[in-house]
């Protein structure tokens, strides 16, 4: 069943308001088919001022021109430039929405990792390839940080890359861990380790500073 004319109108008065549908009633009315277009050309220029979002949209001129002949109850006789329709979409039901059928092995890295994994494997260039373990490397240690605040290490990265490929896609992991290449950061292993030891490193000097000026009096007494 096709939607009244009257609700046609209802909804795109929402949008532009009584005072817009009161213009195209007098436009409507005029005489000459001249003037009517000429009128209705300026409409579409406020028409577009009132509901700017719709500039975002494709071929967004011809919708304005749809919904005038809409507002005219399908009656408005003009030169338009497109094609004018009273919009029978609106009587269309709803496309339903795709929904995904395959549940992801690995739900915190989700389907669109495991696609790259499978384009990944595609890839003959051994250097390619070893550039995508990377950077899947780095994808799959963020998004697994992100679903489980534990630590995660290089090693479980790398075992999950070889389960979703089905062990097509392989690195060395001792090369992987003493570049720390699956790291965002960038920054080597050692650095890291070497900042983690600084303050334990900076409370030794302290120490050994303390117990040097001990024995230092000790002998003076």
């Amino acid at each position: 069943m096709e939607a009244s004319t009257t609700f046609k109108q209802d909804l795109l008065l929402r949008e532009y308001g009584r005072n817009v549908q009161d213009l195209v009633n007098y436009i409507s009315q005029v005489d000459d088919r001249a003037e009517r277009t000429r009128l209705s050309q300026l409409l579409i220029n406020l028409m577009a001022k009132l509901n700017p979002q719709l500039r975002d949209t494709q071929d967004y001129q011809q919708k304005l021109w749809n919904h005038l002949y809409v507002m005219s109850g399908s009656t408005l006789d003009v030169d338009a430039p497109y094609p004018l329709n009273a919009m029978e979409y609106l009587n269309d039901k709803p496309q339903r929405m795709p929904y995904a059928l395959v549940t992801p092995r690995f739900k915190h890295y989700g389907t669109n990792v495991e696609l790259l994994i499978q384009k990944a494997v595609e890839l003959e260039d051994e250097k390619e390839r070893e550039n995508a373990i990377i950077s899947l490397g780095k994808l799959m240690k963020t998004l697994y940080r992100s679903y489980n605040k534990d630590s995660v290490t290089d090693e479980l990265i790398l075992d999950d890359i070889r389960t979703i490929s089905k062990g097509k896609l392989n690195m060395d992991l001792k090369y992987i861990e003493s570049n720390n290449l699956f790291e965002s950061n960038g920054k080597p292993q050692q650095q890291e380790q070497n900042q983690r030891n600084q303050p334990q490193n900076r409370d030794n000097n302290r120490n050994r500073k303390n117990n040097t000026k001990s024995s230092s009096n000790s002998r003076n007494k």
